[in-house]
């Protein structure tokens, strides 16, 4: 499957040397293809790795691009307009861990980009890509961080976007899209029927660049530098253990992607890790195929609160099998119920206000250490991935707002304010 441009060029994509098929290995070169012309299976991008250091990285912008070299980017990329998203924080939760039982846990807090999730990192990555290949317009069916991230990003670039969402999406997302003035349609229907949308128009509009349909295999390889900045704050070493929120299964996929081409480049010294998948039980195939043995997800339709993680048919839900059954992990779920108290535990003991895929993060990880597949010893990384600003309706039922006073201290003390706990 390809789609050709009025102006075909070969795009200059740094590193980046041509797209590989992941199940048969068919080479094809740099350009808008994702799909294998011989087993229709996925493409991923294969590159040719320059000698690079530690010194070399840290010298780079405070963003993504200091990463560059190792993705399909132009080598003047940290000079376009971009969002520049990436470098947040790696929050070392102690107050968690403590009410947990562990020994040493870490948050990598992606709330903190442009748009406030992690979409931002893959945007940039496909818009360069895009651009590169003559597309005039940036364009996605979405869940909802990344309708925010692609208008974002398409508004900073100065080029159009279309953005396609269900009409049933968090209120939030709605308006945090809306607002940057691009073309932005609700459909009646979930997740997977705006993506078939998305694919047939794909086919109709040769110059619009789906980041997560027609341009694909560069979109995923933003996720990589979520392992590339863990690493890189943990002071160039990989964690013993950590848990990824799986919607399509592409963040987990790449994260362990990243992990092992520091590796193999000599930047992190080489040992085992474990990568553990989190999903809702509300759409958890993943999960079931992983408790039930499968090496098929077999899809179904979403019904669960964590709307940024509910895809019934996760693109690379066989790939995170196998990266969780290689490195000894697990995928397990959550009950929504189960989300809503655990976005409560991670805003309480850490700060930290997570959306409801932070909630399953964090009710998975709870689960796993009730069970014994996760090590309370072991150093443990965990993915927030969006701002619980954006999915306020979840919390509210369970947060009380305290009845109004008069500006006097005898009102407050009145109200028994002066004794209350710190939570």
């Amino acid at each position: 499957m390809t789609v050709q441009t009025d102006a075909p060029r070969i795009p200059r994509l740094g590193n980046a040397t041509g797209l590989s098929c992941r199940e048969c290995g068919n080479s094809s070169p740099l350009g808008p293809y994702y799909a294998c012309e011989m087993c229709f299976g996925p493409l991923e991008v294969c590159y040719d790795f320059p000698r690079l250091t530690r010194a070399d990285i840290e010298a780079g912008p405070n963003n993504i691009w200091r990463y560059a070299p190792l993705l399909p980017v132009p080598a003047d990329i940290a000079d376009r307009p971009t969002t520049q998203p990436g470098y947040t924080k790696l929050i070392r939760a102690d107050g968690l861990a403590a009410e947990l039982g562990m020994r040493r846990l870490w948050i990598k807090d992606d709330s903190g980009n442009p748009t406030h999730s992690f979409k931002d990192r893959v945007v940039a990555v496909a818009l360069a890509a895009a651009t590169e290949m003559g597309f005039k317009v940036l364009a996605c069916p979405s869940t909802g961080n990344l309708a925010n991230a692609v208008a974002a990003a398409a508004a900073r670039a100065g080029i159009r976007s279309v953005v396609l969402v269900p009409a049933n999406l968090e209120m939030q997302k709605i308006l945090t899209t809306a607002v940057y003035g691009g073309t932005f349609v609700t459909v009646d229907g979930n997740y997977d029927d705006v993506n078939r949308l998305a694919s047939e128009l794909a086919g109709e509009h040769e110059d619009w660049a789906f980041v997560n349909v027609n341009v694909r295999p560069y979109y995923a390889e933003g996720s990589k530098t979520l392992g590339f900045e863990i690493a890189e704050q943990l002071g160039w070493r990989l964690p013993d253990q950590i848990v990824v929120p799986v919607a399509s299964g592409a963040q987990l996929v790449k994260i362990d992607k990243g992990f092992t081409e520091l590796t193999e480049l000599g930047l992190v010294e080489s040992r085992p890790w474990k990568v553990f998948g989190a999903q809702a039980t509300g759409c958890s195939p993943v999960s079931e195929a992983f408790a039930q043995g499968w090496d098929v997800v077999r899809p179904v339709k979403p019904d669960t609160i964590a709307k940024s993680l509910a895809i019934g048919n996760p693109a690379d839900g066989p790939y995170v099998l196998d990266v969780v059954r290689r490195t000894g992990g697990a995928v397990a779920d959550v009950s929504d119920a189960e989300v809503v108290d655990s976005m409560g535990l991670l805003a309480r003991s850490q700060g930290v206000f997570g959306e409801t895929a932070g909630g399953v993060t964090v009710g998975v990880l709870r689960k796993l250490l009730a069970s014994g597949q996760l090590d309370p010893d072991a150093e443990t990384v965990i993915i927030n991935s969006g701002d619980g600003l954006k999915t306020l309706d979840a919390v509210a039922p369970t947060v009380t707002v305290p009845a109004m006073i008069k500006p006097t201290i005898e009102a407050f003390q009145a109200a028994g304010f002066e004794a209350a706990p710190l939570s």
